[in-house]
């Protein structure tokens, strides 16, 4: 009889919830089971548009994995950081700075963007296609359950959504699928995220801010909620609100690229990550991640065709004839993060680079 017993992985320990009184974003809950069928996917798609014009954040639930599985892929998640020794991680460390690709590890203390106090947070970065880069020893038996995780993201949660946006622009359902497939040429990954508490000196020179406000430059990212509250998002009205935790639920996001195509109808939303509550302010927080990106040669200019943004008008934020592909802006905007010089844009707080003849925000 062949075995089914999982790998052993050391459990993950996450901080409590906080008991912290904090102003949370009312974002909405997307049931996409609701997906399976036509009257569902028919409401699920107002639910969706008002969830994105509103706040471009929302939350999706019944999306298929158990508690259970979700423990298991935070406690998979912490593997890079906690089994895998300096010296090793050396070895498996991204090139994101000559190639624009950040598969492997970015290190711990990596440069922020001001230079004056180093980054308390260590990433790794997986490829859908766990087979095209080699990975620390402690990773590989771990490699077919990462290898179904990403799937699921992609097939049960992403391509779900993907059909609900092109509904709303009153689409074909596949027009979004079809510029975002499995086996294409993309950044498309598995992103685990560990980040440290940071010293009271490094929090006072940064203003407790761990991560700038910023917009993803993907097309969508999911991020399976964990307790620590640190990620903040910014309304419309420019109020900073926290983000609610909300046992296995996933948090989603609009990033650049579909801004890009959707010509601004969906604009990508401002984010940042923060030092937690005090009650929180001990423990790391590890963060799972799916980053999706359309395929490499997607050329990210509107989708003219949609009924929709023809009655609503379209924002370009580049000529189309200058439209960047996937490929281009994604390279460009990981190439650029922390190493290009920013200069104050004409709103306060916020500074401003040029990537591809697009300007690109970063708030304080």
């Amino acid at each position: 009889m062949p075995s089914f017993t999982l790998p052993y992985v050391p459990h993950y320990v996450a901080a409590p919830p906080t008991k912290e009184t904090l102003e949370y974003a009312d974002l909405a809950i997307i049931d996409i089971s609701k997906a399976a069928t036509e009257e569902g996917r028919a409401a699920l798609t107002l639910e969706l548009r008002e969830a994105l014009l509103s706040h471009g954040f929302f939350y999706v639930v019944n999306h298929g994995y158990s508690q259970a599985q979700t423990a298991r892929m935070f406690d998979i998640a912490d593997v890079p950081f906690s089994a895998v020794t300096d010296g090793e991680k050396q070895n498996y460390v991204s090139t994101r700075k000559e190639t624009g690709s950040i598969e492997g590890y970015i290190l711990l203390q990596y440069p922020d963007i001001d230079g004056a106090v180093r980054d308390q947070l260590s990433q790794y970065c997986i490829h859908r296609d766990v087979t095209k880069r080699r990975h620390p020893e402690a990773l590989h038996p771990l490699l077919p359950e990462i290898q179904e995780f990403s799937k699921h993201n992609h097939f049960n949660v992403l391509h779900p959504i993907l059909r609900l946006i092109a509904r709303s622009l009153e689409l074909p359902e596949d027009t979004l699928v079809n510029m975002h497939d499995y086996d294409a040429v993309s950044e498309t990954a598995v992103r685990f995220i560990k980040y440290y508490p940071r010293t009271k000196e490094e929090e006072t020179k940064t203003k407790n801010v761990w991560l700038k406000g910023h917009t993803d430059f993907g097309s969508i990212t999911i991020l399976w909620s964990q307790p620590v509250a640190a990620l903040q998002i910014q309304t419309r009205e420019g109020e900073w609100r926290w983000i609610r935790h909300m046992e296995n639920a996933l948090v989603v996001n609009v990033g650049d690229a579909m801004d890009f195509l959707s010509g601004g109808y969906y604009k990508g939303t401002i984010h940042r990550v923060v030092q937690p509550p005090v009650d929180q302010q001990n423990h790391t927080r590890l963060g799972v991640f799916y980053f999706s990106m359309a395929n490499d040669d997607v050329k990210l200019m509107p989708m003219v065709e949609s009924p929709v943004l023809q009655r609503v008008g379209i924002q370009r934020r580049c000529d189309d004839s200058q439209a960047p592909t996937m490929e281009q802006w994604g390279k460009a905007r990981t190439m650029a993060y922390g190493f290009s010089k920013l200069e104050s844009g004409k709103e306060k707080g916020v500074e401003e680079e040029i990537i591809n003849g697009v300007v690109v925000k970063h708030y304080n």
